[in-house]
């Protein structure tokens, strides 16, 4: 098939090079405009783009997609159909019916659970077990249009969402493969709207932890927020984010964000319920990632401190 595909992340690059494995041609790929990333700056391709100029693709990055002018340059492709994969835009309905065969998308979960932009992210801060991948036809509404293949995948114990969409891109790459491969034998099914959950765009503030909650939905929150906003917290005014941590016995009954052991290798904050976490790596602001060793040994942190504090904004 002549394909046109739109993709970002490192997930959707691994359909793209699928597509091209499988045989199809695709006439163009869309991905988002470079973006200036890190402490300078850089100018940084998505990995849709790194692939696709290492492929010899034709890369378009349209600034805006809802005008006539980026309607019609969509068009004059004429290809059989589009591929949209985590592309990071809603689409007009002059990119969806541009095409004989519609656009297709690959969603990285089990529609109609998590419509929206973090699929993943949510999956695993709402305590999840199972996840997947669905394809479906793309229609004017939020991941609303008919789907044709899904395929389940348990979430691993302790798998945060970087690890978990790893995962789910190989996972897509597949099931596009399959649809393509039966699309004229599909039956597309209507998604059963009384069955809808959802999973907005994140911000900074969802990763602010509430230390009054327990330690399971906090250890969520610290995989589920990866690699943005994170699960973090505030020292001494100073942003402090965790990376991993575990769920352990409490005995004390100190207030819910107290650290309540700093010694050698062990940083325990206390949390709701009678509940508390043993951090194994963490961040202080304007310093690098360490080890719970590492930071208590420089930082020096001391029992009884009491973490929060700033709000962000």
């Amino acid at each position: 098939m002549k394909i046109v595909f739109m993709g970002t992340p490192a997930a959707a690059a691994r359909s793209l090079e699928r597509l091209i494995a499988d045989g199809h041609e695709v006439a163009a790929v869309y991905t988002q405009p470079d973006r200036p990333s890190g402490r300078g700056n850089k100018i940084v391709f998505s990995p849709v783009k790194e692939f696709a100029i290492a492929a010899g693709l034709r890369v378009l990055q349209p600034t805006k997609v809802k005008t006539a002018e980026a309607a019609e340059e969509f068009r004059a492709f004429n290809a059989d159909l589009a591929i949209v994969v985590a592309y990071g835009r809603i689409l007009p309905a002059s990119f969806l019916t541009a095409f004989s065969g519609g656009a297709i998308n690959v969603h990285f979960s089990l529609l109609p659970k998590y419509r929206g932009a973090a699929p993943v992210n949510w999956a695993i801060v709402n305590g999840e077990t199972e996840t997947g991948v669905t394809t479906m036809i793309m229609d004017a509404g939020l991941d609303t249009g008919p789907t044709l293949l899904q395929e389940a995948v348990p979430i691993n114990a302790g798998e945060n969402s970087i690890e978990l969409m790893d995962r789910l891109g190989h996972l897509g790459a597949d099931v596009l493969s399959r649809t393509l491969a039966n699309l004229d034998a599909i039956v597309p099914k209507e998604q059963d709207n009384s069955l809808v959950s959802f999973a907005p765009i994140l911000s900074k503030n969802d990763g602010s932890i509430d230390w009054t909650s327990t330690s399971k939905t906090i250890l969520n929150r610290v995989r589920g927020f990866q690699p943005f906003p994170t699960a973090y917290t505030f020292l001494d005014r100073k942003r402090l984010t965790i990376w991993d941590a575990e769920a352990i016995d409490r005995v004390d009954h100190d207030a819910p964000g107290t650290i309540i052991e700093s010694l050698r290798e062990s940083l325990v904050i206390a949390c709701g319920d009678g509940t508390a976490i043993r951090v194994d790596e963490l961040q202080i602001e304007g310093k690098r990632r360490m080890s719970a060793r590492d930071f208590i040994n420089g930082v020096r942190p001391d029992r009884g401190t009491v973490l929060g504090g700033r709000i962000e904004v």
